[in-house]
């Protein structure tokens, strides 16, 4: 997770904020309707523009913004990031400062992107990357508490061996080691609530898209934040 030698922040929130990538805009209404500022990827910044929201700030190394998007934006909200040992998710991602990023547009489109953006997670602050079918998260270390209906699909992608116990699914974890080339915990089953207790980070939960607010109040309660309540209503797609 970024923290000491951390660059300067573009943006600093409060509340969750959302990051648009340059991907398919899927998930791109439900993360719009859950967070206050919005940042958009590099060439993120025209799916932003074309759902009539102009970014709050754009950061990347720039070479997929648009003339007409650049042209929209005030110079001002651009930053230019000229790493290249990163990607425009990880580059925008180290300069916000929020107690949660909900990013769209990253999940979808060329498989590489998208591995690319999971694989990053683990090490990132808490961030919930928003598709079509699912959301995905990584899971801290600790306890993470799910507010699930029975039957909810429950995964877990090892990005690194990790272990842990669990209450409320139906297949418990308890007693396996998770690995990527080795055992998974993919298609699980929510019998209700479900707390889950990580002995280590680098372990993605991918829930269906329409467990979204779940997901959201269990990261913001691992984080200590207080934006758990969520309008039920707000589109999930």
């Amino acid at each position: 997770m970024q923290r000491g030698g951390d660059p300067p922040p573009v943006l600093t929130a409060a509340e969750p904020v959302a990051l648009v990538g340059a991907g398919p805009p899927d998930g791109l209404r439900a993360v719009l309707s859950r967070a206050g500022p919005v940042v958009a990827a590099d060439g993120g910044a025209a799916a932003c523009l074309a759902a009539g929201r102009v970014p709050d700030a754009v950061i990347g190394d720039l070479d997929s913004l648009d003339g007409a998007a650049r042209a929209a934006i005030p110079a001002g909200r651009v930053h230019r990031i000229a790493t290249q040992d990163d990607t425009d998710f990880e580059k925008a991602m180290a300069h916000v400062r929020a107690p949660l990023v909900l990013g769209a547009g990253f999940l979808g489109g060329r498989v590489d992107h998208a591995l690319a953006a999971l694989g990053a997670l683990p090490r990132l602050r808490p961030c919930i990357l928003v598709g079509l079918e699912d959301c995905a998260c990584a899971l801290p270390a600790g306890e993470t508490r799910l507010d699930l209906p029975p039957g909810t699909r429950v995964s877990l992608f090892p990005m690194g061996p990790v272990t842990g116990t669990s209450e409320g699914l139906e297949w418990p974890i308890d007693g396996l080691a998770l690995r990527p080339a080795g055992r998974v915990g993919t298609s699980n089953r929510a019998k209700g609530p479900v707390r889950l207790r990580m002995d280590g980070a680098g372990c993605l939960l991918i829930l269906p898209a329409a467990a979204l607010d779940a997901m959201i109040g269990a990261r913001l309660r691992a984080a200590g934040g207080g934006f758990a309540a969520l309008p039920p209503s707000a589109p999930s797609g």
